[in-house]
């Protein structure tokens, strides 16, 4: 329908449904021009809102803007969408923003409650509002799907990817900002003189669907909240894992480097060409005191000093485990206390 012929059909008194999907700023002044709409609601349908609203204005037209949501198997991410609705007695125009907004199974629900559709105007608000929240149920449920998989990853002991949660806890915090703010603007309209009687207990349920959806939404916030810091302890355990074979390495190393450390001192010194040692080491038992004896006497005291270290080690450690069991105990009794 052609917009003249829509709003000559509301000056004969009848009634008009306009979808526009993302219109101009020029398409928005032609419908205002023709319908008569407030220039503060146009400018809000222009923009794009992070929060959903409900406005009325002196002029008898009510704006409500509401936030749509679908999930995307492939790139597993949340796509979102806006949806602005003006309402009068004679019309209904809705204008879409974004591919997570579209509005036919809403005319199709309409279509199955002709009783519902007699009560006016309000009967098109409350199935674009059951059609919204009804497409948020499959977003919980990919989200669930996705939270699941990463908690059995991380509370198995294998470390997740960190990214990956931080994108699911952004994409779960936009998804609430888009559900918990509706339900004040939707309980705003529980009122029974908002509406047709008719249509209160069907706004009802749209209510009480959108209260499910947002504790499961702060519930997967919080979920994600303690698999990243859960996430983080594994990381925490890997790299101490890490660090532990590291220093069992330098340990190592270190222990070579000083077995062979006096060893090359000694060798060093009878391998200068002084006269003394020249004209003096003539005979093997001279060459056994001075050269293998020289070699072997500090490797032997080397030995005796890392086992003597070795020892006081253990040593204390096993008097650091009582007393940290007693600090456990007091740390126990203080927090009954």
């Amino acid at each position: 329908m052609h917009l003249d012929d829509a709003a000559a059909r509301c000056a004969e008194g009848g009634f008009v449904w306009l979808g526009l999907f993302e219109p101009t700023p020029q398409e928005l002044t032609q419908v205002r021009a023709k319908f008569g709409l407030h220039a503060l609601a146009v400018e809000d349908a222009e923009g794009f809102h992070l929060r959903p609203k409900f406005e009325h204005y002196d002029s008898g037209h009510y704006l409500a803007i509401l936030r749509t949501a679908r999930y995307d198997d492939k790139r597993e991410q949340i796509d979102t969408g806006e949806i602005s609705v003006f309402l009068s007695d004679t019309f209904v125009i809705t204008v879409r923003k974004g591919v997570a907004s579209e509005l036919h199974e809403a005319r199709s629900r309409l279509e199955r409650h002709p009783e519902l559709a007699r009560t006016g105007s309000a009967s098109v608000l409350w199935a674009i509002l059951d059609h919204t929240v009804d497409c948020y149920a499959p977003v919980v449920a990919a989200l669930d799907t996705d939270i699941e998989q990463i908690e059995a990853t991380v509370f198995s002991g294998v470390v997740a990817p960190t990214e990956r949660i931080y994108f699911l806890r952004r994409e779960a915090s936009d998804f609430y900002r888009a559900v918990h703010p509706l339900l004040a603007v939707l309980a705003s309209q529980l009122q029974p003189a908002k509406w047709p009687a008719e249509l209160l207990p069907y706004f009802r349920d749209v209510y009480d669907h959108l209260v499910l959806v947002s504790e499961e939404v702060a519930a997967q916030r919080d979920a994600l909240g303690t698999i990243l810091e859960a996430n983080i302890a594994v990381i925490s355990v890997e790299q101490s894992k890490i660090a532990l074979r590291q220093s069992a390495t330098m340990e190592q190393l270190t222990i070579f480097a000083s077995i062979f450390l006096p060893l090359s001192f000694v060798v060093g010194f009878f391998g200068q060409n002084f006269d003394w040692l020249v004209t003096h080491i003539q005979s093997f038992p001279i060459f056994a005191v001075f050269g293998i004896g020289g070699l072997i006497l500090p490797t032997v005291l080397l030995f005796l000093w890392l086992r003597r270290r070795r020892k006081e080690r253990s040593t204390e450690e096993a008097a650091a485990r009582p007393l940290n069991s007693v600090r456990g105990v007091a740390g126990g009794l203080a927090r009954q206390d």
